[in-house]
């Protein structure tokens, strides 16, 4: 059997093995920035470079293994099932908007609510949601299609209403004791869970109550709107379901499934869905996602040969050294879970992959490790929230149909959170896990 393990240590490497990160973002964001234009280099073509790229620099193994390596990390557990979600996902906005339920739930909100609290509204059930679920992913399904409904009626662009659930979204994804972060945060860092959350809520309340105002005093300026027809209680009753399943705590997967299912019941049962064009919607919804589930497999497949040539270990040695007090320690813990982010684009990943390094720097420089469990999951949900290769960013944007460039900069909340985190580090605060 052939060995994974090439003829000299991939170590060797050191900053190169990081280098189709780099030739990524090169293509990608540098070329769309000189030409001033995101849709210019699509995203699938950047990673292609990247991918052939990746393979051509790795040595020590035959190209036959090269590429077996690269396809093991495009078959990572972790990726499938995002790819998994996706088919689901699109299957059931496709089949939500086809059936009316979307139309139907925007205009119940929109007889409910005045326009000035439409965005707060939508910012305060991204967190709210995915602090029950625990998931960002979930929560921009759930959200974004009806978020996009309510935008055109305000005036708004795609991009800005897509971020204003998505950055909601990762307060929970955050903070919530069922979210893979927090899981691996508390467990690399040997703390409580509740422990944890009382540190953590200390640093990114501050920011959710920031992101807040602003889209408050946003919404003051919004016209206000009318229904363009009746909210019907029944075709929004997959969207309820949805919820309800998810805050209960069903796995995405049986949640979408079982959207899908209530999609078509209700579709069928209020002739607003004919059978022949429900089936019609799922594959066109399914069909849909194909760029995503590219750049996904390809995104896992390049990630894992900057991992086998001695990228992320390169990082976890570097950035270690020349620490300098507890206050140099929490930002290089702070460094190390962004940069691995940056290099793996899962948040959950990044947490586990700095985890023990991170223990190390706790025991050695006396840190509280509810501190650092907090730092941890706190900048890897940051810079989760803010490349434009992430899950959910990439999710967003081809369910509102706009560049995840286009989001970014209307992303307040991780951003905000972001320098909330960093305060909290400059400032020893909160001082009682600072001492």
């Amino acid at each position: 059997m052939q060995q994974d393990t090439p003829t000299f240590s991939p170590k060797r490497w050191g900053w190169f093995g990081l280098s189709p990160l780099i030739v990524f973002l090169s293509v990608y964001l540098l070329t769309s920035i000189c030409v001033g234009d995101f849709y210019k280099m699509p995203i699938t073509v950047a990673f292609t470079v990247a991918s052939i790229y990746a393979v051509a620099i790795t040595r020590g193994i035959k190209l036959e293994e090269r590429i077996r390596q690269y396809s093991r990390g495009a078959s990572d557990p972790n990726i499938l099932l995002m790819i998994w979600i996706f088919v689901l996902a699109g299957a059931f906005a496709t089949g939500a908007k086809s059936m009316g339920a979307i139309d139907a739930t925007v205009n119940l909100i929109l007889s409910l609510l005045p326009s000035s609290l439409l965005l707060p509204g939508l910012f305060i059930a991204a967190c709210f949601i995915s602090l029950s679920i625990g998931t960002s992913v979930g929560t921009v399904i759930a959200l974004v299609p009806i978020a996009l409904g309510l935008g055109e009626s305000l005036g708004l662009s795609n991009a800005y209403v897509a971020a204003v659930v998505t950055g909601g979204a990762f307060f929970g994804d955050n903070l919530s004791f069922i979210s893979d972060t927090t899981i691996a945060a508390t467990r690399t860092q040997g703390c409580s869970m509740k422990d944890k959350f009382r540190a953590n809520i200390a640093i990114v309340l501050p920011a959710a109550i920031i992101a807040l105002v602003l889209y408050f005093v946003v919404g003051l300026e919004l016209p206000a709107v009318h229904p363009s027809g009746e909210g019907s209680f029944l075709l929004t009753l997959p969207y309820l379901l949805v919820l309800v399943a998810a805050v209960a705590g069903m796995n995405v997967l049986g949640v979408l499934t079982l959207g899908i299912i209530a999609c078509g019941a209700v579709g069928l049962g209020t002739g607003t869905l004919p059978a022949w064009d429900w089936i019609a919607a799922l594959g066109s919804g399914i069909t849909g996602m194909g760029e995503l589930i590219i750049v996904t497999l390809m995104a896992g497949g390049v990630l894992e040969l900057i991992r086998y040539n001695g990228g992320i270990d390169y990082l976890l040695k570097h950035l270690t050294r020349g620490i300098s007090g507890k206050r140099g320690a929490e930002l290089t813990i702070a460094i190390l879970v962004s940069v691995a982010n940056l290099c793996t684009a899962n948040n959950t990943i990044a947490i586990l992959t700095t985890g023990k390094v991170s223990r190390e720097i706790t025991k050695q420089y006396g840190l509280d490790p509810r501190k650092t469990a907090s730092i941890l999951d706190t900048f890897s949900c940051f810079v989760q929230g803010i490349i434009p290769y992430g899950a959910q960013l990439l999710l967003a944007s081809k369910l509102s149909g706009v560049s995840p460039m286009d989001i970014v900069p209307n992303l307040y909340y991780p951003v905000i959170m972001g320098g909330c985190a960093l305060l909290s580090i400059l400032l020893r605060y909160p001082r009682r896990y600072s001492r």
